[in-house]
């Protein structure tokens, strides 16, 4: 079958190489067209952006790269309709997919959206477009099946693809990774600022901020596959290291970690590492979020998926130095950090352990 499918972020790009590998395992003759990453693109077939391309953070960013979405929009229907794939499966990245949902529908394309957009949070009236054009939701939060339901959709729980990324690990030696980083013989305290330029030149500053309150440690700043080398060089001396493409490892190594919101808090909290969730957006981005997100208690999907606050999330105004000096403290050492590992057993229990790509390519293939 021709698969044609759509990742616009670095996650995506990580869960669409899984699903691409679990379906060539159960049709030989996959021929695949994809927007996405270096990762889906390893796993053969024809890369049309990179995600690179389509990465734009916020209202404010949004409304300045109107033209390009909108051009890349046109685009991509276009390539859709001249390139005829019998399924087009779309990985999460709503705002954009939604559309090309509803024209690969109407061409008569079977549609299969694999990693729900956040409905639950915003923009709830995006289910009845779900409903239209969407042949088969794959959900991979256990709570969003019955978001579904209440809707009358039919979704299927595949679990979450990141405990078949993180199943796949090998061991790793500790010192063997200081010493092929260049790192020194302190313990790790891993920085990941997010993806995107602007989110992670804000992250970073505020991040770093803490080195005088932590001598005892060596801070690592986990690389983006998006961002160059030498964007990251302003920020690293003697006690502030720079690792490119090796988050999973990094973390691995390290005692405690800061790290942005978004799909990394979880796959922290999956390699057992006690962290401190961070979210600061512009005033206008962040005051029309807060009036436009209804009933979310949280913005880590740690904390979504237990439904308690497991690690500490500052956001905005709280996400400043006293507070990440206090709260990092507090990971690194104690009773508090004994609890969030506690809790983060519970939660590999809640995410139906592995198996997430092949139960999602067997949907795909039965449809």
């Amino acid at each position: 079958m021709k698969y044609y499918i759509i990742a616009g972020e670095a996650s995506g790009d990580l869960h669409g190489s899984n699903l691409m590998k679990a379906l060539k395992q159960k049709d030989a003759n996959a021929e695949f067209r994809f927007w996405g990453g270096d990762l889906m693109e390893k796993q053969g077939g024809t890369l049309v952006k990179h995600y690179r391309d389509l990465a734009f953070m916020g209202f404010l960013e949004v409304a300045m790269n109107l033209k390009t979405i909108l051009n890349n929009i046109k685009f991509c229907k276009e390539d859709i309709r001249n390139n005829k794939p019998d399924v087009l499966i779309l990985v999460d990245y709503p705002g954009f997919n939604l559309r090309i949902a509803k024209f690969a529908k109407e061409l008569g394309i079977k549609v299969v959206y694999y990693i729900s957009p956040q409905l639950w949070a915003w923009k709830e009236g995006r289910v009845e477009i779900i409903k239209k054009y969407v042949d088969e939701m794959m959900v991979i939060l256990p709570f969003e099946e019955d978001f579904y339901k209440k809707h009358n959709v039919h979704s299927h729980f595949v679990g979450h693809p990141l405990l078949d990324a993180i199943s796949t690990l090998q061991e790793i030696n500790i010192e063997e990774f200081k010493k092929e980083n260049g790192l020194n013989e302190k313990e790790i305290i891993a920085l990941l600022p997010g993806s995107r330029k602007q989110e992670v030149e804000k992250m970073l500053e505020i991040m770093l901020s803490v080195r005088p309150y932590f001598k005892e440690y060596q801070f690592v700043i986990a690389g983006a596959p998006s961002l160059p080398k030498e964007f990251y060089e302003k920020y690293v001396d003697e006690n502030v290291h720079f690792v490119s493409n090796r988050t999973y490892d990094l973390l691995r190594c390290s005692k405690a970690a800061l790290v942005t919101s978004g799909t990394a808090t979880l796959e922290t909290a999956l390699l057992n590492v006690p962290e401190v969730v961070c979210y600061r957006g512009s005033k206008v981005s962040y005051a029309i979020a807060k009036r436009l997100v209804k009933n979310i208690k949280y913005i880590s999907l740690v904390n979504l998926i237990m439904d308690q606050e497991v690690v500490k999330e500052l956001i905005q105004n709280d996400l400043n130095t006293k507070n990440l000096v206090e709260e990092l403290k507090k990971m690194l050492e104690g009773e508090n950090r004994s609890e969030v590992l506690k809790n983060y057993e519970l939660l590999r229990e809640k995410l139906g352990g592995k198996g997430a790509s092949e139960n999602a390519a067997d949907v795909i293939m039965k449809l």
